[in-house]
Protein backbone atom coordinates (compact mmCIF):
# COMPACT_ATOMS: atom_id res chain seq x y z
CA UNK A 1 0.00 0.00 0.00
CA UNK A 2 1.64 3.37 -1.01
CA UNK A 3 0.91 6.12 1.50
CA UNK A 4 1.24 9.34 0.44
CA UNK A 5 0.81 12.36 3.60
CA UNK A 6 2.08 15.37 0.75
CA UNK A 7 0.22 18.69 1.57
CA UNK A 8 -2.18 16.78 5.16
CA UNK A 9 -2.32 18.83 7.86
CA UNK A 10 -1.97 17.14 11.26
CA UNK A 11 -4.08 18.57 13.52
CA UNK A 12 -5.60 15.13 15.18
CA UNK A 13 -5.02 11.64 14.83
CA UNK A 14 -8.30 11.00 14.22
CA UNK A 15 -8.23 12.50 11.40
CA UNK A 16 -5.85 9.76 9.93
CA UNK A 17 -6.15 6.07 9.46
CA UNK A 18 -4.16 3.33 11.19
CA UNK A 19 -1.95 2.88 8.27
CA UNK A 20 -0.85 6.44 7.79
CA UNK A 21 -0.09 5.93 11.67
CA UNK A 22 1.66 2.90 11.31
CA UNK A 23 3.56 4.71 8.32
CA UNK A 24 4.39 7.65 10.18
CA UNK A 25 5.77 5.57 13.23
CA UNK A 26 8.48 3.73 10.85
CA UNK A 27 9.39 6.95 9.31
CA UNK A 28 9.98 8.34 12.47
CA UNK A 29 11.85 5.29 13.24
CA UNK A 30 13.87 5.52 10.14
CA UNK A 31 14.70 9.26 10.98
CA UNK A 32 15.69 8.33 14.30
CA UNK A 33 18.48 5.24 13.06
CA UNK A 34 19.50 8.12 10.24
CA UNK A 35 20.22 10.97 12.80
CA UNK A 36 22.15 8.09 15.08
CA UNK A 37 24.28 6.73 12.29
CA UNK A 38 25.63 10.69 11.37
CA UNK A 39 23.24 9.76 7.82
CA UNK A 40 20.24 12.53 7.80
CA UNK A 41 19.63 13.27 4.72
CA UNK A 42 17.86 17.17 4.81
CA UNK A 43 14.74 16.54 2.37
CA UNK A 44 13.50 19.61 3.56
CA UNK A 45 16.25 22.34 2.36
CA UNK A 46 14.63 25.81 1.36
CA UNK A 47 11.51 25.27 3.43
CA UNK A 48 10.16 28.00 5.57
CA UNK A 49 8.04 27.28 8.56
CA UNK A 50 6.37 29.24 10.68
CA UNK A 51 6.04 27.87 14.85
CA UNK A 52 3.17 29.97 16.70
CA UNK A 53 3.15 29.37 20.53
CA UNK A 54 -0.12 31.21 22.38
CA UNK A 55 1.25 28.67 25.26
CA UNK A 56 4.58 28.34 26.34
CA UNK A 57 6.77 25.66 25.58
CA UNK A 58 9.87 23.08 26.24
CA UNK A 59 9.89 19.97 24.45
CA UNK A 60 7.51 21.35 21.49
CA UNK A 61 9.22 24.18 20.36
CA UNK A 62 12.90 22.23 20.81
CA UNK A 63 11.34 19.45 18.67
CA UNK A 64 10.06 20.98 15.81
CA UNK A 65 12.74 23.73 15.78
CA UNK A 66 15.87 21.00 15.78
CA UNK A 67 13.90 18.71 13.25
CA UNK A 68 13.29 21.23 11.01
CA UNK A 69 17.04 22.29 11.04
CA UNK A 70 18.11 18.71 10.92
CA UNK A 71 16.24 18.77 8.04
CA UNK A 72 17.42 21.64 6.23
CA UNK A 73 14.00 23.92 6.68
CA UNK A 74 14.35 27.60 8.39
CA UNK A 75 12.00 28.52 11.00
CA UNK A 76 10.63 31.28 12.42
CA UNK A 77 9.43 31.74 16.04
CA UNK A 78 6.23 33.69 16.35
CA UNK A 79 5.36 33.38 20.56
CA UNK A 80 2.49 34.27 22.79
CA UNK A 81 3.27 38.71 22.52
CA UNK A 82 5.22 37.74 19.12
CA UNK A 83 2.02 38.59 17.17
CA UNK A 84 -1.08 40.70 15.71
CA UNK A 85 -3.31 37.37 16.08
CA UNK A 86 -6.45 37.84 17.88
CA UNK A 87 -5.77 41.00 19.22
CA UNK A 88 -5.55 43.65 16.18
CA UNK A 89 -5.24 41.42 12.95
CA UNK A 90 -8.06 38.15 13.20
CA UNK A 91 -6.82 34.73 12.89
CA UNK A 92 -7.95 33.92 9.40
CA UNK A 93 -6.48 37.13 8.19
CA UNK A 94 -2.84 36.26 9.44
CA UNK A 95 -4.05 32.60 8.32
CA UNK A 96 -3.92 34.02 5.21
CA UNK A 97 -0.86 36.47 5.25
CA UNK A 98 1.31 33.37 6.77
CA UNK A 99 0.48 30.96 3.65
CA UNK A 100 1.74 33.51 1.07
CA UNK A 101 4.74 33.61 3.15
CA UNK A 102 5.89 30.05 4.61
CA UNK A 103 5.17 26.54 3.41
CA UNK A 104 4.19 25.22 6.70
CA UNK A 105 3.04 26.08 10.04
CA UNK A 106 3.31 25.06 13.47
CA UNK A 107 0.59 25.60 16.18
CA UNK A 108 0.27 25.41 19.71
CA UNK A 109 -2.35 27.25 21.55
CA UNK A 110 -5.75 26.83 23.20
CA UNK A 111 -8.50 26.18 20.74
CA UNK A 112 -9.05 23.23 18.35
CA UNK A 113 -11.28 25.43 16.05
CA UNK A 114 -8.04 27.66 15.69
CA UNK A 115 -5.77 25.29 14.38
CA UNK A 116 -8.36 23.82 11.98
CA UNK A 117 -8.99 27.28 11.08
CA UNK A 118 -5.34 27.80 9.97
CA UNK A 119 -5.38 24.46 8.29
CA UNK A 120 -7.70 25.80 5.39
CA UNK A 121 -5.39 27.97 3.93
CA UNK A 122 -3.35 25.94 1.27
CA UNK A 123 -0.09 24.81 3.17
CA UNK A 124 0.25 21.68 6.17
CA UNK A 125 -0.87 22.72 9.71
CA UNK A 126 0.62 20.66 12.75
CA UNK A 127 -1.15 20.50 15.94
CA UNK A 128 2.05 21.21 18.72
CA UNK A 129 -0.86 20.71 21.28
CA UNK A 130 -4.86 22.63 21.51
CA UNK A 131 -7.06 21.85 25.00
CA UNK A 132 -8.45 19.04 22.72
CA UNK A 133 -5.44 16.84 21.75
CA UNK A 134 -1.68 16.37 21.51
CA UNK A 135 -1.08 14.57 18.61
CA UNK A 136 2.52 14.50 17.97
CA UNK A 137 2.80 13.65 21.77
CA UNK A 138 0.66 10.28 21.80
CA UNK A 139 3.10 9.50 18.14
CA UNK A 140 5.85 9.64 20.38
CA UNK A 141 4.44 7.54 22.96
CA UNK A 142 3.26 4.85 20.29
CA UNK A 143 7.10 4.94 18.91
CA UNK A 144 8.09 4.68 23.08
CA UNK A 145 5.65 2.18 23.20
CA UNK A 146 6.80 -0.36 20.32
CA UNK A 147 10.47 0.32 21.39
CA UNK A 148 10.11 -0.92 24.71
CA UNK A 149 7.82 -3.88 24.15
CA UNK A 150 8.66 -7.10 22.14
CA UNK A 151 4.86 -7.82 21.93
CA UNK A 152 3.11 -6.26 18.34
CA UNK A 153 1.43 -3.00 18.61
CA UNK A 154 -2.21 -5.02 19.19
CA UNK A 155 -1.37 -6.66 21.87
CA UNK A 156 0.36 -4.06 23.89
CA UNK A 157 -1.98 -2.65 27.07
CA UNK A 158 -1.57 0.45 28.72
CA UNK A 159 -3.46 2.40 31.21
CA UNK A 160 -3.79 6.38 32.39
CA UNK A 161 -4.21 7.19 35.43
CA UNK A 162 -5.75 10.76 36.27
CA UNK A 163 -7.54 13.34 34.28
CA UNK A 164 -9.49 11.43 31.98
CA UNK A 165 -10.84 14.74 30.46
CA UNK A 166 -7.56 15.81 29.34
CA UNK A 167 -6.19 16.64 25.73
CA UNK A 168 -3.36 14.05 26.77
CA UNK A 169 -6.19 10.98 28.04
CA UNK A 170 -8.44 11.73 24.78
CA UNK A 171 -5.51 11.51 22.50
CA UNK A 172 -3.99 8.22 23.85
CA UNK A 173 -8.00 7.08 23.81
CA UNK A 174 -7.78 8.33 20.25
CA UNK A 175 -4.28 6.40 19.32
CA UNK A 176 -5.27 3.33 21.09
CA UNK A 177 -8.61 2.79 19.33
CA UNK A 178 -7.26 3.36 15.98
CA UNK A 179 -4.06 1.16 16.77
CA UNK A 180 -5.50 -2.24 18.39
CA UNK A 181 -4.54 -1.36 22.01
CA UNK A 182 -5.76 -2.77 25.11
CA UNK A 183 -6.22 0.88 26.87
CA UNK A 184 -7.98 1.42 30.42
CA UNK A 185 -8.64 4.99 31.68
CA UNK A 186 -8.50 5.24 35.30
CA UNK A 187 -10.18 8.39 36.37
CA UNK A 188 -12.47 10.01 38.71
CA UNK A 189 -16.55 10.13 37.17
CA UNK A 190 -15.86 13.83 37.33
CA UNK A 191 -13.41 13.67 34.76
CA UNK A 192 -14.13 11.41 32.27
CA UNK A 193 -13.64 12.10 28.61
CA UNK A 194 -16.46 13.73 26.26
CA UNK A 195 -19.42 10.92 25.04
CA UNK A 196 -19.40 11.39 21.72
CA UNK A 197 -15.50 11.09 21.95
CA UNK A 198 -15.64 7.43 23.60
CA UNK A 199 -18.42 6.31 21.30
CA UNK A 200 -16.42 7.16 17.85
CA UNK A 201 -13.20 5.51 19.78
CA UNK A 202 -15.72 2.39 20.52
CA UNK A 203 -16.66 2.36 16.72
CA UNK A 204 -12.65 2.66 15.79
CA UNK A 205 -12.10 -0.18 18.33
CA UNK A 206 -14.56 -2.47 16.54
CA UNK A 207 -12.27 -2.00 13.49
CA UNK A 208 -9.10 -2.19 15.00
CA UNK A 209 -9.81 -4.81 17.52
CA UNK A 210 -8.92 -2.33 20.33
CA UNK A 211 -10.13 -3.09 24.00
CA UNK A 212 -11.27 0.27 26.11
CA UNK A 213 -12.35 0.61 29.46
CA UNK A 214 -12.84 3.33 31.59
CA UNK A 215 -13.00 2.64 35.29
CA UNK A 216 -12.94 4.57 38.59
CA UNK A 217 -11.23 1.50 40.48
CA UNK A 218 -7.12 1.79 40.10
CA UNK A 219 -6.39 -2.40 41.16
CA UNK A 220 -8.61 -3.77 37.92
CA UNK A 221 -7.20 -0.84 35.54
CA UNK A 222 -3.87 -1.22 36.16
CA UNK A 223 -4.14 -5.41 36.38
CA UNK A 224 -1.34 -7.27 34.51
CA UNK A 225 -0.54 -3.83 32.34
CA UNK A 226 2.28 -3.43 30.01
CA UNK A 227 2.71 0.74 30.76
CA UNK A 228 1.40 2.91 32.92
CA UNK A 229 0.97 6.56 32.07
CA UNK A 230 -0.22 9.72 33.82
CA UNK A 231 -0.20 13.79 33.18
CA UNK A 232 -0.30 16.95 35.52
CA UNK A 233 -3.07 17.29 37.76
CA UNK A 234 -4.19 21.00 36.82
CA UNK A 235 -3.24 22.07 32.85
CA UNK A 236 -1.85 25.25 31.49
CA UNK A 237 -4.38 27.74 31.53
CA UNK A 238 -6.61 26.37 34.54
CA UNK A 239 -6.52 28.71 36.97
CA UNK A 240 -4.85 27.82 40.10
CA UNK A 241 -7.68 28.32 42.54
CA UNK A 242 -8.62 25.08 41.00
CA UNK A 243 -5.62 23.29 42.73
CA UNK A 244 -7.50 21.99 45.89
CA UNK A 245 -9.99 20.67 44.14
CA UNK A 246 -8.19 18.83 41.44
CA UNK A 247 -5.80 17.01 44.51
CA UNK A 248 -9.13 15.84 46.06
CA UNK A 249 -10.48 14.24 43.17
CA UNK A 250 -7.07 13.20 41.26
CA UNK A 251 -4.95 12.36 44.89
CA UNK A 252 -6.37 8.21 44.61
CA UNK A 253 -5.09 8.32 41.37
CA UNK A 254 -1.31 9.04 41.94
CA UNK A 255 1.26 6.77 40.33
CA UNK A 256 3.47 5.35 43.26
CA UNK A 257 5.07 2.05 44.10
CA UNK A 258 2.07 0.63 45.11
CA UNK A 259 0.56 1.41 41.74
CA UNK A 260 3.61 -0.43 39.60
CA UNK A 261 3.69 -3.49 42.40
CA UNK A 262 -0.15 -3.42 41.75
CA UNK A 263 0.41 -4.55 37.90
CA UNK A 264 1.53 -7.88 38.77
CA UNK A 265 4.34 -7.14 35.91
CA UNK A 266 7.68 -6.65 36.84
CA UNK A 267 8.65 -5.10 33.52
CA UNK A 268 5.92 -2.72 33.33
CA UNK A 269 7.30 0.74 32.64
CA UNK A 270 6.26 4.10 33.66
CA UNK A 271 5.25 7.03 30.68
CA UNK A 272 4.28 10.53 31.23
CA UNK A 273 4.55 13.79 28.69
CA UNK A 274 6.48 16.30 31.05
CA UNK A 275 6.65 18.21 32.44
CA UNK A 276 6.07 16.23 35.90
CA UNK A 277 5.55 17.59 39.40
CA UNK A 278 7.50 14.72 41.09
CA UNK A 279 9.49 16.48 43.36
CA UNK A 280 9.58 19.99 45.44
CA UNK A 281 12.14 21.47 42.83
CA UNK A 282 10.07 23.97 41.04
CA UNK A 283 8.11 26.98 41.62
CA UNK A 284 4.63 25.06 41.50
CA UNK A 285 5.52 21.67 43.35
CA UNK A 286 7.17 24.00 46.19
CA UNK A 287 4.02 26.13 46.41
CA UNK A 288 2.29 22.90 46.22
CA UNK A 289 3.94 21.54 49.07
CA UNK A 290 2.89 24.26 51.34
CA UNK A 291 -0.45 24.54 50.73
CA UNK A 292 -1.10 21.27 50.75
CA UNK A 293 1.68 19.12 52.50
CA UNK A 294 2.23 17.17 49.12
CA UNK A 295 6.07 16.68 48.35
CA UNK A 296 4.89 15.14 44.78
CA UNK A 297 1.68 15.24 43.06
CA UNK A 298 0.76 12.82 40.16
CA UNK A 299 3.87 10.63 40.59
CA UNK A 300 6.03 9.88 43.15
CA UNK A 301 9.81 11.11 43.06
CA UNK A 302 10.38 7.02 43.59
CA UNK A 303 8.60 6.20 40.41
CA UNK A 304 9.80 8.76 38.02
CA UNK A 305 13.23 8.10 39.01
CA UNK A 306 12.93 4.41 38.88
CA UNK A 307 14.56 2.15 36.30
CA UNK A 308 10.57 1.50 35.52
CA UNK A 309 10.41 5.17 34.09
CA UNK A 310 11.19 5.26 30.32
CA UNK A 311 10.02 9.29 30.18
CA UNK A 312 13.03 10.71 28.40
CA UNK A 313 13.00 8.57 25.82
CA UNK A 314 9.31 9.72 25.01
CA UNK A 315 10.93 13.40 25.13
CA UNK A 316 13.72 12.30 22.79
CA UNK A 317 10.87 10.25 20.20
CA UNK A 318 8.98 14.00 20.19
CA UNK A 319 11.66 14.90 17.96
CA UNK A 320 11.77 11.51 15.82
CA UNK A 321 7.86 11.73 15.27
CA UNK A 322 7.54 15.49 14.86
CA UNK A 323 9.95 15.06 12.26
CA UNK A 324 8.25 12.19 10.69
CA UNK A 325 4.84 14.45 10.34
CA UNK A 326 7.35 17.12 8.35
CA UNK A 327 8.62 14.97 6.06
CA UNK A 328 5.62 13.54 5.10
CA UNK A 329 3.48 16.08 4.57
CA UNK A 330 5.99 18.83 3.44
CA UNK A 331 8.84 17.26 1.71
CA UNK A 332 9.12 17.31 -2.19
Amino acid sequence: MTIDLKHRNFLKLLDFSSDEIRYLLDLAGTLKAEKKAGKEIPRLAGKNIALIFEKISTRTRCAFEVAAYDQGANVTYLGPTGTQMGAKESMKDTARVLARFYDAVEFRGFDQATAELLGHHGIPVWNGLTNEYHPTQCLADLLTMTEHSTKPMNEISLCYLGDGASNMSDSLLVGAAKMGLDFRLASPHELRPDHELVAQCTQLARASGARLSITDDVVIAVQDVDFLYTDVWLSMGQPESDWGRRIELLKPFQVDRRVLSLTSNPRVKFMHCLPAFHNRETEVGEDIFWKFDLDAMEVTDEVFESDASIVFDQAENRLHTIKAVMVATLAD
